[in-house]
């Protein structure tokens, strides 16, 4: 009977989660009909307590969608994609003109006369003026030597990543959904079989103080005792089985977004095996190979790591451009000095453009960043690697799950039929008093035992469909 009662605790746990139970929405019928007075002073309650809040069915296609569209996990894979987009656009801007712009205004020592002749002094200045002075510099990238089509070729790969990493987020989002409504599930169906068997206790404890009563030979004190131990601990598992429905169907309420307070219902009304048959281990393997957003990810990233390894190289190189310059200053108290000889900082105006090159060199800081780059690069070889061996395991590990479990379905369904009909049969024949008792406490055992590792096996197989559908990159 013990070990019943562990077994059973253990299916038990499966169900179990790590959020507060929902509270129940208050009763507000009964009051009207009552008389003005208390009619009235009904209104005036509802008028004040908060609205209850409308019962909701769901069944498991909406709470996934609704769980993929409630998400904060998804808002935050969504921002990345954005983030990698306007690092693109970043990339796509240095192929555009820059132009630089510096504005200046302030004091300075006034100047008369000409190139030749003035009669002041730059030493002992004799007044003083004002100057107001713009310079533009614009450049326009001719050549960079890859440096900017590298970046927007890594930059474009870089949204491919957090694509693929969106809908990773989504799948495992996907995957949690699922097996809390069938924990939900599980230990509303461990409920009903405790609450059976407590039943049977219930009548066999009823019968067999009767029997003491008449001093039948088939019952002893000590059989009262031991159905009232192994009805308690029906009950302490039927109180876990509760609490885990409770809880499992709070962390479902957060994932879909139905606030804490509302009232939440399952379409299903049963566990049962979903309507979907594993196929061969190969197909799941090569569909994920080809559509699963972990390889995309590695696919995509490997390729823009490459890209800039090639975009560090390119940094050994020049850049090409054509630039143009405008230049004007103006001050009213200096003289205009026209000769090209003797230019003026703070009274001209000149233009100019030119084809330029700017290159930089330097000792040891360019080879260490391509040193970084191509490090990185590596260390996602290693990850493709690790997907590569890993991932198709995972894959059989759910797969041999599917297969035990359909197989475990099959077995455990014909063995809790035939305990079943043992169990009705010894609780008949001690209700006639030609059955000892030990008979019940070993046919409800047994009963109890294969029937929750049918259920057990249940949401085991449904799992493994959903485990196998994950790791192959659906998500439906």
């Amino acid at each position: 009977m013990k070990r019943v009662a562990m077994m059973i605790g253990t299916v038990v746990s499966r169900a179990g989660g790590c959020l507060p139970p929902s509270l129940h929405d208050r009763d507000a019928g009964g009051l009207l009909g009552r008389g003005c007075a208390t009619a009235l002073a009904a209104l005036l309650l509802a008028a004040t307590a908060p609205l209850a809040q409308a019962e909701e069915t769901l069944t498991l296609k909406e709470c996934v969608t609704r769980a993929v569209a409630h998400a904060p996990e998804m808002g935050e894979a969504q921002a990345d994609v954005e983030l990698m987009s306007a690092k693109l656009s970043e990339a796509k801007g240095y192929r555009l003109p820059q132009v630089d712009f510096l504005g200046l205004t302030g004091p300075i020592p006034g100047a008369r006369g000409n190139q030749v002749y003035s009669q002041d002094s730059v030493d002992h200045p004799n007044h003083w003026t004002w100057y107001a002075k713009g310079d533009f510099l614009a450049v326009q990238p001719i050549y960079s030597f890859g440096k900017i089509s590298h970046a927007m070729s890594a930059a474009t790969h870089g949204i491919e990543v957090e694509k693929s990493r969106k809908e990773q987020k989504r799948n495992e989002i996907v995957v949690k959904v699922k097996e809390y409504y069938y924990d939900v599930l599980l230990a509303r169906e461990l409920k009903n079989l405790l609450a059976e068997v407590r039943d049977d206790l219930t009548k066999a404890k009823e019968k067999a103080k009767k029997l003491l009563d008449q001093n039948s030979s088939n019952v002893e004190e000590a059989d009262i005792y031991k159905l009232d131990a192994f009805g308690g601990e029906v009950d302490k598992y039927l109180a876990e089985a509760e609490k885990g429905e409770t809880l499992a169907l709070s962390a479902l309420k957060v994932k879909v977004g139905v606030p804490r307070t509302a009232k939440l219902e399952l379409a299903d009304a049963r566990l049962t095996k979903v309507d979907q048959t594993i196929g061969p281990l190969d197909s799941y393997v090569a569909r994920a190979q080809g559509v699963r957003p972990e390889f995309r990810q590695v696919k995509e990233g490997l390729k823009a790591r490459e890209e800039l390894v090639a975009a560090a190289k390119a940094a050994r190189y020049p850049d090409i451009f054509v630039g143009a310059i405008l230049s004007s200053a103006w001050s009213p108290g200096r003289d205009r000095v026209n000769n090209p000889w003797v230019p003026d900082d703070y009274n001209h105006f000149w233009a100019g453009a030119a084809l330029g090159m700017k290159w930089k060199f330097d000792f040891g800081i360019t080879s260490a960043k391509i040193s970084q780059e191509q490090a990185q690069y590596d260390r996602l070889v290693s990850t493709k690697q690790f997907a590569d061996e890993n991932i198709p395991l995972e894959i059989t590990k759910f797969y041999d799950e599917g297969m035990e479990a359909s197989k475990g379905i099959e077995a455990t369904r014909t063995g809790y039929e035939s305990s079943k009909k043992w169990a009705v049969t010894a609780l008949a024949n001690f209700d006639f008093g030609i059955g000892p008792a030990k008979e019940i406490f070993d046919s409800l055992q047994q009963y109890a035992k294969m029937r929750a590792a049918y259920f057990q096996a249940v949401f085991n197989y449904n799992m493994a469909v959903a485990n196998l559908t994950y790791a192959t990159g659906d998500w439906e």
